[in-house]
């Protein structure tokens, strides 16, 4: 029977019968670029595994056949349909059931991991004996399933506990943080490290000879996954989730979080547990929104494609902005040349970036070819050579055009020029450009190595392949592009600004900035508008109302008018809140509510509605193409609440109508600033 395997190739699968009688069972979805499990996949599997278990070969290894890297997990679009359908439970069981017969096999079996392994690839490694993974720094091991609103629902949240022990187990899957291969096996997830030519072979010589874990893990793996200890560490583990996360917004980790607590039994009533769990989770509208997100995500990604041809990067202004966009293109591998008025600023932002690089990069050897990538250019030398030139210089649109004027003649014929500018049109920048079609706005945000997106902004003589070169090199940097029209804010910006001015008006008003800040992040924002006016500046948000009031119509408060020198925020130690220094940079000191402190019961509404107002009027305006690319902008430019999609999913799932008439309700006893824009009755 294994001999009739051996060679065979099915539809997704190859087998292969070493000499050492080990069965290499090699995963190649067929007509897709990277190994995914769709229900044929697992059908296919569940064939093979049953034949193997008839005859069992002295061994089996689970590989990939792909030089992408080992499972990507689920097919997310396959498991949307089947939401759609109502049968998730089902396509749940079918990946349970395979796995657990993988398991089940009379002989050993182990995964050989290279590359990412995500997922649904980590939990057929579960089900394996054992699991080698190569030492490549493109191996990643991780349960990202919290980050579609569900949990881990083919046997994983059932087996990385009794694997690795509890609290390990949930630091991955509470976080959906992934691993290094030295890192997996640090906590006992994975058996061995080796390099990837070495790979298969280690895995065939554990799968004959087996190995036995030390005592510590497997005492921790008992240990913690008693009764009594489930007792004790679930609300711990609920403790640190709410730090984090409400249960109304994400109810994913606290309902894994209770399924282990209070399961029991073998492994097929655990498993029943699991799914029982995911069955419920997969229907909320958190599930349904964050994998809405996983999709528009997907959609900025396959923006501009590879080819970009940049090599060198130069950025003039070593601020905050220019110097962090400079350090983070020479941690993704480009030449970069920062040029600045004064050496000072580039000795700043140079030592910013070597920061940067102590944290991300680990080996040292590499660490200094990264360093080396990134050099200080007070005379701007950089120019003449660069393929990009990134000017990042301060919001005042002559000092731009200025800059312009010296810097093009300088640079090469293809070379492109952009502006990060936060708000101005690029119509008013672009008039003595001596080649409209190679500039562009790159408009970054702050923290640049913490916020995934990058606005490509338009003007009305800008190239197509300027675009394309574009959007690829962002994709370069790893970050999500997103093309949006020209005008005054742009997208992010533009929908930002309403609503960080209603909560600056508020806080003129006299209510707290607590109270200001706590209704935001109840909504669902990451942090609260008064603190996050701090933590990009006083200073910026009124540069960016100077530009953006008038032509929206609205009114900058004092808060925003007049800002004292040294009191411009978290950068200054003081703003609209003191803020202490800590490792991680600052925290706002807020003062404590009154106990008997009631905030206005409209101040939510104050705040939100906004911001899905002027959401409204950009996507009657044109400003993107389409309602995705705007929600999508929005939640990776803003951090606007995932679990609700995104603004215009949000006004759909509320109800165009209803939010009018808050909206109307909200004008009567506030003013005309709460006016409904053109563009509601395009959703009703």
């Amino acid at each position: 029977m294994i001999a009739g395997l051996d060679g065979l190739r099915f539809q997704h699968w190859q087998t292969s019968l070493r000499e050492d009688g080990v069965l290499v069972l090699s995963f190649d979805r067929a007509d897709a670029r990277v190994n995914t499990f769709a229900q044929d996949v697992l059908i296919e599997l569940d064939g093979l595994i049953e034949r193997l278990a008839m005859d069992p070969p002295k061994g089996v290894v689970v590989a990939s056949a792909k030089s992408s890297g080992f499972i990507a997990g689920a097919d997310i679009k396959e498991f949307a349909e089947f939401d759609r359908k109502g049968t998730v439970g089902d396509a749940i069981r079918r990946g349970q059931q395979v796995f657990q017969r993988l398991a089940d096999l009379p002989c050993r079996t182990v995964a050989a991991i290279h590359g990412f392994c995500m997922g649904g690839g980590t939990e057929i490694s579960l089900a394996c004996d054992y699991r080698v993974a190569s030492k490549s720094p493109s191996t990643r091991i991780g349960l990202p399933e919290v980050k579609l609103g569900i949990f881990p629902g083919w046997g994983g949240s059932v087996r990385l506990p009794r694997l690795v022990g509890a609290p390990a187990a949930f630091d991955m899957m509470l976080t959906g943080r992934s691993l290094s291969a030295s890192a997996a096996r640090a906590i006992g997830l994975v058996d061995r490290t080796v390099d990837e030519p070495l790979l298969i072979d280690e895995a065939a010589k554990l799968a004959l000879r087996g190995a036995k874990r030390p005592f510590k893990q497997r005492f921790m793996a008992w240990i913690t996954n008693t009764w009594p200890a489930r007792q004790l560490l679930a609300p711990v583990l609920v403790k640190q989730v709410a730090r984090k996360a409400r249960k109304d917004h994400y109810p994913a980790p606290y309902a894994l979080i209770g399924t282990w607590k209070r399961a029991g039994g073998g492994i097929q009533r655990l498993l029943a547990a699991e799914r029982k769990s995911v069955v419920k989770l997969s229907s909320t509208p958190t599930a349904r929104n964050l994998i809405r997100v996983f999709f528009l995500q997907e959609r900025l990604k396959s923006q501009g494609g590879k080819d970009h041809g940049i090599a060198r990067v130069h950025v003039v202004g070593a601020g905050v902005m220019g110097g962090d966009i400079a350090a983070w293109s020479a941690y993704k591998g480009f030449e970069v040349t920062l040029q600045d008025r004064e050496q000072r600023f580039i000795d700043g932002a140079l030592g910013r970036g070597r920061a940067l690089f102590e944290k991300k990069v680990k080996d040292e050897s590499r660490r200094e070819q990264v360093t080396a990538r990134l050099r200080g250019d007070l005379a701007g030398d950089g120019v003449a050579e660069a393929d990009l030139v990134i000017e990042a210089i301060i919001e005042n649109p002559e000092a731009k055009r200025e800059l312009y004027a010296m810097l093009e003649p300088k640079m090469k014929a293809d070379a492109l020029l952009t502006t990060n500018t936060s708000s101005i049109p690029l119509t008013e920048l672009r008039g003595h450009i001596q080649r409209p079609a190679q500039f562009a706005g790159l408009h970054y945000f702050n923290p640049v190595a913490l916020m995934p997106l990058v606005e490509i902004i338009d003007h009305d003589q800008v190239g197509d392949a300027t675009r394309q070169r574009l959007a690829a090199f962002c994709r370069a940097i790893d970050k999500l592009p997103v093309p949006v029209a020209g005008t005054p804010g742009f997208l992010v910006n533009r929908v930002l600004f309403p609503y960080m001015l209603e909560a600056a008006t508020a806080f003129a008003e006299g209510i707290p900035g607590a109270a200001i800040d706590k209704a935001a992040v109840k909504f669902g924002m990451p942090m609260g508008p008064i603190e996050l006016i701090d933590t990009v500046g006083l200073d910026v948000a009124a540069g960016v109302g100077a530009e953006l009031a008038p032509f929206l119509g609205l009114e900058v408060p004092a808060s925003l008018g007049d800002v004292e020198p040294g009191k411009r925020g978290k950068k200054d130690g003081q703003g609209l809140y003191k803020w202490e220094q800590t490792d991680k940079g600052g925290k706002p000191v807020k003062p404590e509510l009154p106990k008997d402190y009631k905030a206005p019961a409209d101040l939510e509404d104050r705040l939100i509605l906004p911001l899905l107002n002027e959401a409204v009027a950009c996507l009657h305006d044109g400003v993107v193409a389409d309602a995705d690319l705007l929600d999508a902008g929005v939640i990776f430019g803003t951090g606007f609440a995932p679990f609700r999609g995104g603004p215009i999913q949000y006004i759909r799932e509320t109800g165009a109508a209803t939010l009018v008439e808050k909206l109307k309700a909200l004008q009567a006893s506030h003013g005309e600033r709460f006016a409904p824009r053109p563009g509601w009755d395009a959703l009703m």
